[in-house]
């Protein structure tokens, strides 16, 4: 009997292990199905919150909804928002997550945190700029062109409601700046005089010529002439007695009162707890905790080194003068200027593509199947525009969009095109966002997340691809992926200069001028982009370096064993996530590829 004792226990033990592991996985299980379930709440409640969003990822479900972003309720209901999932996030145990879980809730920790820090600050008492505000997405839709769509008498209904709600927004906005008068929270006056054109555009009072009017003017042929006639009244009808009035009051109040107000000073520190605002938008756009005074100096750096790259290529084309003249020639050298026409500019962009596609098989062997357009950016923003990629919709019916602007085509210099197709088209942000959209892995709201320092870093990192993709076989061409990657270093010293180290708009302009081969007017443009976002233009360079760093100790550890196609893959697989989160599952993957 002694010799069967421990066969017994031992067959005791094993049941009781089978058991104890069925139970295991039966709660691991049930863990998932809870988190899980969390997560899609998370989502559909911030769509209603953010009804746009839904619009964009080609969800039709709230087209009719656009929230007073600015009013007391909807404040509350976000603060509401982030304050439940915080509190609901702490329930979960990382010891009961997979790999992937932990990652994504460490990704919801960081929204709800950064989204309730902000509201520190008092944002909507500046709700209008020149560059990143509502009324210019706005009217983006308003053109028929752009996600809302106009293909039935309901999408066209859904519009006029949700014009509604932009013209409680407008009246806001005004209510909100003459608050910011009375607490020192004011744009830059040079920022206010960028908008005004903007918004008298939309004062406009033939209707043949209102932007808002456009969707009217393309009524589907296949609508009747009753729903036609009774369109046209009701877009009439809105026009005339809401949307026009409201922006000819809002017009009117910015180029008076609000103007006089305007702020002398460049930077966000002159406003009450502007120092604080900042070091908050630099961990906001980077997700690092780099401070200012080590973003100056990276920056310093950077433009030292591209500069002795740059030299390198003044003297293989032969160019005798200094490097700031060579910025001069290239700006103005009429032989880079060669269009008449701007749909030689898309054509020229289509040719790029043409051009890399035998090469992006090496590179990568992930490709999103989303549509890719190149398109010109629209009249009423284009002046103030940057180039931008605009995502498709989720399901991949609406394209993913290019937009370049070309406010005069016989001005339009071509030495920086081949790294901004590679920046804002393919392998950049098109790839990054579509593949991350079309995922079957990430939850749904990683699939729309945007991270700058990731989403920047990655278009950025992409410019440096140029060679290995077939381009920059012209030193032109390769001149400009240098000053491209010039320009976002710059940003590093001119960003924190103006909103941490009492730069002015004109210092930053004139350090612009003296390295870097973008035209004065262009550079004007930027730094006005920068004043209007303190933060954001600092991820660009943070993110791409980063991602450098990351290829090159990948390659340096797995020598023979490393695959390009399969590090961009495990970059791309994530979706956006912060920095300090991507790093950790790149050094786990070279850990694991050993």
């Amino acid at each position: 009997m002694k010799k069967l004792i421990p066969f017994i226990c031992l067959a005791f033990l094993l049941s009781s292990c089978k058991n104890d592991t069925k139970e295991t996985n039966k709660d691991q299980a049930n863990v998932t199905v809870e988190f899980n379930s969390m997560l899609e709440n998370y989502y559909e409640d911030g769509l209603k919150l953010n009804p746009l969003n839904a619009t964009f990822a080609g969800d039709n479900r709230f087209n009719d909804q656009l929230p007073n972003t600015l009013s007391d309720e909807h404040v509350a209901n976000v603060k509401a928002y982030y304050n439940l999932y915080n509190d609901t996030l702490k329930t979960f145990n990382d010891d009961d997550l997979s790999d992937s879980e932990k990652m994504t809730k460490a990704i919801l920790q960081w929204e709800c945190d950064i989204n309730l820090e902000a509201f520190n600050f008092r944002a909507d008492l500046r709700p209008i700029d020149q560059m990143w505000s509502p009324h210019l997405m706005v009217g983006q839709l308003a053109s028929g062109a752009s996600a809302q769509p106009f293909k039935t008498v309901e999408d066209y209904n859904n519009w006029l409601k949700r014009l509604d709600g932009y013209v409680d927004w407008l009246h806001s906005a005004e209510a909100k700046m003459k608050e910011g008068i009375e607490l020192g929270h004011v744009l830059p006056k040079s920022l206010i005089v960028k908008v005004l054109p903007q918004l008298e555009s939309g004062t406009i009072d033939d209707l043949d010529q209102h932007l808002f009017f456009s969707p009217i003017k393309n009524l589907p042929e296949d609508f009747s002439d009753d729903d036609k006639k009774a369109l046209t009244e009701a877009y009439t009808k809105k026009l005339t007695e809401k949307v026009i009035p409201a922006y000819k009051s809002l017009h009117k109040f910015m180029s008076t009162d609000y103007l006089a107000a305007g702020r002398e000073s460049s930077g966000i520190d002159a406003i009450p707890d502007g120092k604080n605002l900042y070091n908050y938008m630099i961990k906001l756009f980077t997700t690092t905790n780099m401070n200012a005074d080590e973003i100056h100096e990276l920056g310093l750096k950077e433009v030292a080194r591209i500069r002795s790259e740059m030299e390198k290529i003044k003297d293989q084309v032969g160019f005798k003068g200094s490097l700031m003249e060579f910025f001069d020639y290239v700006r103005n050298n009429k032989e880079l200027m060669p269009y008449t026409d701007p749909q030689q500019v898309i054509d020229n962009f289509n040719a790029i593509h043409e051009r890399m596609k035998p090469q992006i098989e090496k590179l990568f062997d992930l490709k999103p199947k989303t549509a890719f357009e190149v398109r010109r950016t629209e009249a009423f923003r284009e002046n103030s525009a940057s180039a931008e990629y605009n995502p498709g919709s989720k399901d991949g019916t609406r394209p993913g969009i290019f937009y370049t602007p070309i406010p005069d085509v016989t001005k339009y210099n071509v030495h920086q095109d081949e790294t901004l197709f590679l920046h804002e088209a393919i392998p950049g942000h098109h790839y990054q966002i579509s593949l991350t959209q079309e995922s079957d892995e990430l939850p749904e709201f990683r699939k729309t997340l945007w991270y700058s320092g990731y989403g920047e870093g990655w278009a950025l990192y992409c410019e440096s691809l140029g060679k290995e993709l077939g381009l920059y076989t012209d030193p032109y061409q390769y001149f400009g992926t240098l000053a491209a990657e010039m320009h976002r270093a710059i940003r590093l010293v001119v960003d924190t200069g103006m909103h941490a180290k009492g730069w002015t708009r004109e210092q930053a302009i004139q350090y612009s001028l003296e390295n870097e081969s973008e035209s004065e007017e262009g550079i004007i443009s930027e730094i006005e982009r920068y004043m209007a976002m303190p933060g954001q233009a600092l991820s660009y360079k943070i993110g791409q370096l980063k991602i450098r760093e990351l290829r090159e100790k990948a390659k340096n550890v797995l020598g023979d064993k490393f695959d390009i196609r399969e590090y961009h893959n495990q970059v791309l697989e994530t979706g956006c996530v912060p920095l300090a989160l991507l790093e950790n599952k790149i050094n786990n993957w070279i850990e694991a590829s050993k």
